[in-house]
């Protein structure tokens, strides 16, 4: 039964024996499915064990199920302060202490929330690196990180390669990631976007739940973000906080970010830094254009520039008549007059002393 399940649980919680509260939580899920007070439950196992987008996601399962059970919104909100997602917890918090107002644990959070996003806009949190992002002044809080996402590509990763195949394109304002995932309800999908966490979970009555929590390379911005199900994928757009070249999907501690440089408005002639001489390069355009036509050539090559300077300039009689002379006489007549050659065939007329043969192939 679910509920003996759900004890014994609770029970290896309280011993602080996380890692069989979590595998006895996920054996009641398996049972009870349903039940949002299980997955707000095993949240809170996966944050003592520091698996913390994890914890969002059967937080945000919760929220889905029940979207009024409070511990829900404090697992969701707790987890998003440990990976720095202080925009996002506050957000949960506040609707979690709607609905828990006596509960002093999510006006301390809410506090502390407030308090790290004065300091991130005031830029006291840490130094600025070349790039201009934020690099935060807390070791542990960033070793912290680093061994999160680790561990949360590790096992999205394992999940991807027996669900879902998934790639993703950019723009200099958007990341675009598409899960491969055909014939979908959209009812069966949830997404949840965080400052630099997205949170995809498909569900589908009769089939294991497909988990996707990858901690992003770079920030994103919530609330311009959205998702679309299709017949044969899932495709989500994710609008970048600022203007940086995603080198990976994922979070990397070795790879820094690259500011993407935008073409500024209007046309310019591209610029040689080296060179100590201002070119006109209309002018010089100009130049050459008139340069060839003023070209005068010998021979075969001369009296082909000389047809061609005659049908470009010609009316679209005059290169009917060109084209049809020519094509019909096999290349012996050449005539710019339609009236003449329009309403019948144009006969060969090769050169005298010289006999005109067909070919046969």
């Amino acid at each position: 039964m679910a509920s003996d399940l759900d004890k014994k649980a609770k029970e290896a919680f309280v011993d602080d024996d996380f890692s069989l509260a979590l595998l006895l939580y996920s054996q009641a899920i398996d049972l009870d499915p349903t039940n949002a007070d299980l997955f707000a439950d095993r949240a809170q196992a996966h944050i003592k064990l520091n698996n913390f987008t994890e914890a969002i996601s059967d937080a945000n399962k919760a929220i889905q199920l029940n979207p009024s059970l409070a511990k829900a919104y404090l697992r969701k909100g707790t987890a998003c302060v440990k990976l720095e997602e202080y925009h996002t917890a506050k957000t949960a918090l506040e609707i979690g202490a709607s609905f828990a107002q006596n509960d002093s644990r999510f006006s301390k959070l809410i506090k502390e929330c407030e308090r790290h996003i004065a300091e991130e806009s005031s830029g006291s949190t840490g130094a600025s690196s070349e790039n201009g992002s934020a690099v935060t002044s807390s070791p542990s809080t960033t070793e912290e990180a680093e061994r999160v996402s680790r561990v949360c590509q590790t096992n999205t990763d394992a999940s991807m390669r027996t669900k879902y195949r998934h790639e993703y394109y950019q723009k200099p304002e958007e990341v675009v990631l598409t899960i491969f995932a055909k014939g979908i309800p959209a009812k069966n999908v949830v997404v949840d976007f965080g400052e630099q966490i997205l949170s995809v979970t498909i569900d589908v009555p009769g089939q294991d739940a497909y988990h996707y929590q990858p901690r992003l390379f770079g920030k994103i911005l919530p609330n311009k973000c959205r998702f679309e199900v299709l017949s044969t994928k899932v495709e989500i757009r994710l609008a970048k906080a600022e203007s940086i070249n995603w080198t990976s999907f994922e979070y990397s501690k070795d790879v820094l970010p690259q500011k993407i440089n935008k073409p500024s408005n209007g046309s310019q002639r591209p610029a040689y830094p080296s060179s100590k001489l201002t070119r006109d390069w209309d002018k010089l355009e100009a130049q050459v254009k008139n340069e060839e036509k003023e070209e005068k050539l010998d021979g075969d090559a001369g009296l082909n520039k000389l047809f061609r300077d005659i049908f470009q300039n010609a009316d679209e009689d005059m290169r009917r008549a060109m084209t049809k002379s020519f094509v019909e006489s096999n290349g012996t007549v050449l005539s710019t007059d339609w009236k003449e050659v329009g309403s019948k065939k144009v006969e060969g007329s090769p050169p005298e002393g010289l006999e005109l043969k067909k070919w046969e192939y």
